[in-house]
């Protein structure tokens, strides 16, 4: 990995950018990438190289620049991205002519959605959605382009995708000249691209759009309005009937052009909703709006009136619904409740359409009136429409079933291997045959056609497999699924050979045979045998072997010119293994002079110190060349100088050598003389054979004495356990003491290993002997638990490994808070604001730390103990007139933040601030409230310091016992708990600092039922038809009467009703009554609250006279309903067992009714008992009792009247009962 990676830059268009990267050799090659492409320098692309220093530079940018990019060094591979930000005054809106190009990019997780913005990156992230303009424009005629562009990069499958059109209008169905649906896919990018193109858009087209993008568990919308510049909208032009004879009153009404969105015109009046005036307007107003805004066909704009209201009236059955949709998980249960308004009605459940039946899964519960449905163990079989059904009324909903994210149960273990083995990486998760992506350094691998990678599935456990692993398959392996992913390092090490076995030293006479034998680690390889530096060639007497692990050098019948130094070098190695082959000759000279004993050692004087190093374990052998005539005695000591009646080991005579007793049973100690050399040989040293040898030769003749200075050395202690010292975003700090002892031999330096807390694998940090006591690990994962353990190393080899320190975990502070303002301010405290960190990473957020430092020090002061968790703080008892600085940190486990600091010193001082009140837009008109209602009025507002706030209504300061004021330094409430007519009125609000003030008129309007109407009379009556008049009423419940409510009622049963409702006019006309009855009438008022509670009723009755008619009754043919019979079910073959009643049947019809009679064999049998005939609303039986085999045969059924006749037939078969 470069030691400088490049990293995101933002860039405006038109401008240039340099990424730079530093590389650890000035030879690595470098290949820039743009979208895994590679880039080649030419006039936009410039890439150079200068020593280790490594830029790409982009000239000319424009929105097209803004991708992913890359570089790659060696097996490395950094990614960054440019950004490009739009220019400060560039048109925030396309011209008209040019097509509208809207990006919406699903994502998914959170946050749903994102508004797009200068410099955001056009490429889709993942959980990223990017929301177009709320408000998109065209004009009429232009070609208008939505694109949709979905980041298909942890998607298993390809994305479905949704046109609307208002709420439910599925554009698919419309494709046609007009609209187009298209869609592609980059491959290299892995982005899905959809388009819908308007074409030669119309004032139709406008309106509010949806994109919908789902697949499988993930789902995402946008939403965004179209509108057509083009002609005026004409709201008289939609109630005029579509005439084509010039007929105004004929054609039909189409009202379909009010339900478009249409383009806003500019114009110093608001755009006002015809409709919505309308519906809240009175009955009485109808006719003044309708000709104020050019309506000619009122009788379809009450129409369409009174559809509207009947869609506003609240369900009979139901007091609350379904919810539109529900969501649940997988395997979760969910409740779904609803409330009806009688408690003793019964409901019932339906699914798709069809009932439900309660089960283990499906429960039923009924609490008062909430009723409930409870759906166990939820399945995708469960992802449907419910509706619950109350008499004739229904409510629906959908439920939505979630498959839960795959999880990574068992992550995955870091590996080392070594050269040329297989590894296996394997992870399990949560389910059965769930779809998971592997990648190596952020590369996806797939299968090849050399099958270095091969993947395996078992269950819930997926298996990444290398075969013969080499240096090229060291790095970061991850596994992902759609819920998780996890990270495991690979490390290939070449193979060590290891010598299970060593050559040893050989002392042998002449003709016996010599065989030196090793065994090493691995069976392959072979070696060279060397004698003095020279290759060993095989003859008649000398022979090599290798078998297995095992190499054998052998010398048959030795000879003296075989005595040297043997030597096997494994190929491939740079080592070797040696040992030295002793001829042992036995020679007695008998000679007459005597010679004194010499040592001839590499030495000055009789008494100089030789040194000799042995490594612990080792063969300590001791050769020292004599002379002397005769043979001398020799003597070993250790530790002191010896005289002649002290020794531990002598030699009396030539051939014989005798131990002390120190040495008797000791098998490790040898001592062999032969002529001009005594050998003193321990095998397998240990520390305690460290110190002074001396040896002494005595023969007649004199003696000579030396000593050797014998030093045992050996691996070093363990170090010391370690400690962490400090922690970052992956990687730690980490110290250690050295050995208590280091072997007898400098320490040349420390191996370090590091491992996940819940792994069992130990993972080798560094190959070559670290010289420090303090070493920075890397290339950790944030958020996962490790251990450290340490060796040391001398040149003898390694010590065991160390104690493993604490478990700790890779973590980086947070980012700085964002946003640090201030808040208020006042003269000894501040209030403070700010944002959470952009990156929090995996460690939890601690809380914040508030810190102040005064103008002209350096020294920074706590505002507040310890931590706060909330993302504000008032610092109070602060000096008045102080100049102060404040500062922000965010802290986790890995310690503080970088600071958030303000621009500025603040001064601590109160700012005075205009009284202002913010009337809320709902009471800016008369707030309407019935007789008994709660009226609660709450007024934001603003000044410092805190105003003076009063209320008054009509002029006159408001009574606490005639409503009640609650005030806070941000608002002022008016509470009246239950109204009365006489709370109406202006009440006015005042704000007042000082000599300033603000104020805030409310207008409170209490309503109730109106009185009855006064003087129902009757003017006239001629023929079937009645003219009544009335007066308004003296109290109209102070609002407006907005109609009446006549009824009539028949004297004799003094049952009413209702002839006219919400009539506006004081006079009628009633007709079509009924001549001979008498009639009496009453009227009910009518406002805003309702009827009037009791009606006005006429005094006198009416009469409507009999005329003087003579009824003369019709004369009428009878008709003929005579009809032929006819058999409307035939007869049907049967097939019966002998001994069983058997029955024929038919039906047939007829008028007058027919007679009918049974036939057997075309013989009548109505007069034989053993046939009864019966018939029943035309169908006719005949039973035959207990048949025998002479019953079979044709049976004949005929029907006549003085109309006709018909008859049927059928046959009938009597089998034998064979009993069991």
């Amino acid at each position: 990995m470069p030691p400088e990676k490049p990293k995101t830059q933002e860039a405006e268009e038109g401008s240039s950018v340099v990424f730079e990267a530093e590389t650890e050799k000035s030879d690595a090659k470098v290949k820039w990438q743009c979208n895994s492409k590679d880039i080649a320098s030419d006039t936009k692309y410039v890439i150079t190289a200068d020593g280790n220093v490594h830029s790409l530079t982009i000239k000319a940018i424009t929105k097209e620049d803004a991708n992913s990019y890359a570089v790659i060094a060696g097996g490395s591979k950094v990614k960054f991205e440019l950004k490009v930000i739009s220019k400060p005054d560039a048109p925030a809106e396309a011209p008209a002519s040019e097509a509208g190009t809207v990006n919406v990019e699903p994502a998914p997780a959170p946050p749903p959605t994102a508004p797009t913005g200068e410099g955001h990156d056009p490429r889709p992230a993942e959980g990223e959605c990017v929301k177009p303009h709320d408000n998109l424009s065209s004009c009429a005629g232009g070609n208008i382009t939505f694109v949709a562009k979905v980041n298909a990069e942890s998607l298993l499958k390809k994305p479905s995708i949704k046109w609307f059109k208002g709420k439910w209008m599925d554009l698919a169905s419309k494709s046609g000249k007009h609209l187009q649906l298209k869609e592609s896919y980059d491959r290299n990018t892995k982005v899905y691209t959809f388009e819908m193109h308007l074409i030669a858009a119309k004032a139709n087209f406008a309106g509010a759009y949806r994109c919908e993008v789902t697949s499988k568990d993930k789902f995402d919308s946008c939403n965004f309005n179209l509108t057509v510049h083009g002609e005026c909208l004409d709201i008289r032009a939609a109630f005029r009937r579509t005439s084509t004879d010039g007929n105004e009153d004929s054609g039909e009404l189409d009202f379909s052009t009010l339900l478009k969105k249409r383009a806003v015109h500019a114009s110093t009046e608001p755009d006002l909703d015809v409709w919505d005036i309308l519906r809240h307007a009175p009955a009485s107003e109808y006719e003044k709006i309708a000709f104020q805004y050019g309506i000619t066909d009122l009788r379809g704009m009450l129409k369409r009136l009174k559809k509207m209201k009947k869609e506003e009236k609240k369900s009979e059955a139901f007091l609350k619904k379904l919810d539109p949709a529900y969501q649940v998980s997988k395997g979760h249960k969910i409740k779904l409740a609803v409330e009806v308004a009688n408690p003793d009605v019964e409901v019932k459940w339906l699914k798709n359409g069809q009932e439900l039946q309660p089960t283990g899964r499906y429960i039923f519960e009924s609490v008062g009136n909430m009723r409930y449905l409870t759906i166990n163990h939820c399945s995708l079989a469960d992802d449907a429409a419910y509706c619950c059904v109350v008499g004739e009324e229904k409510c629906t909903t959908e439920l939505f079933v979630k498959e839960p994210p795959i999880l990574i149960v068992k992550n995955l273990e870091d590996q080392m291997v070594m050269k040329g083995e297989r590894v296996e990486l394997e992870c399990e998760v949560s389910e059965e045959g769930a779809n998971v992506k592997w990648e190596k350094d952020g590369v996806e691998l797939t299968r090849d056609e050399s099958f270095k990678y091969r993947f395996k599935k078992d269950g819930c456990k997926h298996v990444l497999m290398i075969n013969e692993a080499t240096k090229e398959d060291c790095g970061h392996y991850k596994v992902k699924t759609n819920g998780g992913e996890s990270m495991a390092e690979v490390m290939v090490q070449e193979k060590e050979l290891e010598i299970y076995q060593s050559i040893a030293d050989l002392t042998v006479k002449a003709k016996d045979q010599a065989v030196f034998k090793c065994e090493v680690s691995d069976e392959n390889v072979r070696g060279t045998w060397y004698k003095n530096g020279v290759e060993v060639k095989p003859d008649a007497r000398i022979n090599t072997t290798h078998i297995g692990r095992i190499h054998k050098l052998t010398i048959d019948d030795v000879k003296p010119e075989d005595e040297g130094d043997y030597t096997f070098v494994p190929d491939g190695y740079a080592f070797n293994l040696s040992a030295k082959l002793n001829f042992l000759e036995v020679k007695i000279d008998y000679v007459p002079r005597q010679d004194p004993p010499k040592i001839h050692l590499d030495c000055m004087g009789r008494t100089s110190e030789s040194t000799i190093v042995v490594v612990a374990g080792n063969k300590l052998r001791l050769d020292v060349p004599i002379t002397g005539d005769p043979a001398p005695t020799v003597i070993w000591t250790k530790g002191e100088k010896v005289n002649r009646h002290q020794h531990l080991l002598h030699q009396e005579n030539r051939a014989s050598v005798f131990y002390n007793v120190i040495t008797e049973g000791d098998d490790r100690v040898h001592v062999e003389t032969t002529k001009g050399h005594c050998v003193f040989t321990i095998e397998g040293a240990e520390k305690q054979d460290e110190g002074v040898y001396s040896v002494v030769v005595r023969n007649p003749a004199g003696e000579d004495t030396a000593d050797i200075n014998v030093k045992v050395v050996d691996v070093p202690d363990p170090p010391q356990i370690p400690r962490i010292l400090s922690v970052g975003e992956d990687s730690c700090v980490v110290e250690w003491d050295p050995p208590l002892f280091d072997g007898g031999q400098p320490i040349i330096g420390y191996v370090l290993e590091r491992k996940k807390k819940k792994s069992y694998r130990w993972m080798r940090l560094n190959f070559d002997p670290y010289p420090e006591t303090t070493y920075e690990a890397k290339r950790m994962i944030e958020g996962v638990p490790y251990e450290m353990r340490v060796y040391a190393v001398n040149s003898i080899g390694m010590s065991r490994h160390s104690p493993a320190s604490q478990p700790f975990v890779p973590v980086a502070p947070t980012s700085e808070p964002t946003g640090l303002c201030v808040d208020d301010i006042s003269d000894t405290s501040i209030s403070l604001k700010w944002r959470p960190p952009e990156r929090i990473g995996s460690a939890e957020l601690e809380g914040y730390g508030v810190e102040y430092c005064k103008e002209g020090t350096d020294e920074w002061i706590p505002a507040i103990q310890g931590l706060t968790e909330r993302t504000s703080v008032i610092i109070r008892d602060l000096t008045t007139g102080d100049k102060l600085q404040f500062r922000v940190r965010a802290y986790n486990m890995a310690g503080p933040s970088p600071p958030a600091t303000l621009a500025q010193h603040i001064t601590i001082r109160e700012i005075m601030q205009r009284p202002k009140i913010w009337l809320p837009r709902n009471l800016r008109q008369t707030l309407i409230k019935k007789v008994g209602d709660t009226v609660n009025i709450v007024i934001p507002f603003q000044g410092k310091p805190r105003p003076k706030v009063t209320w008054s209504k009509d002029g006159e300061p408001l009574n606490s016992a005639f409503a009640s004021v609650r005030n806070s330094e941000t608002d002022s409430i008016l509470f009246i708990r239950k109204t009365e007519r006489k709370h109406s009125g202006k009440y006015v609000l005042q704000v007042q600092i000082e000599n300033v003030e603000d104020t805030a008129t409310v207008t409170l309007q209490i309503v109730d039922l109106p009185g009855s109407p006064e003087a129902l009379k009757i003017v006239d009556v001629w023929g079937f038809n009645v003219a009544l008049e009335w007066k308004p009423p003296k109290d109209n419940g102070n609002c407006e009467i907005t109609g009446y409510t006549i009824q009539k009622a028949d004297k004799k049963t003094m049952e009413w009703y209702t002839i006219y409702e919400q009539y506006r006019r004081t006079h009628c006309v009633i007709s079509d009554l009924i001549m001979g009855n008498e009639y009496v009438f009453r009227v009910f008022a009518i406002n805003l609250v309702g009827l009037s509670p009791e009606p006005c009723s006429s005094k006198d009755s009416v009469y409507i006279q009999k005329t003087g008619i003579v009824y003369k009754p019709p004369t009428y043919k009878d008709p003929d309903f005579s009809e032929a019979p006819k058999f409307t079910h035939p007869l049907v073959n049967r097939s019966v067992v002998a001994g069983y009643n058997a029955t024929l049947s038919c039906s047939v019809r007829g008028i007058p009714k027919p007679k009918v009679t049974w036939y057997k064999n075309k013989m009548d049998i109505s007069n034989e008992a053993k046939y009864r005939m019966l018939s029943q609303q035309g169908v006719l039986t005949l039973e035959i009792r207990k048949p025998c085999l002479f019953d079979g045969g044709v049976y004949t059924c005929k029907a006549v009247n003085d109309s006709g006749e018909d008859s049927v037939e059928c046959k009938l078969e009597v089998r034998r009962n064979n009993p069991q």
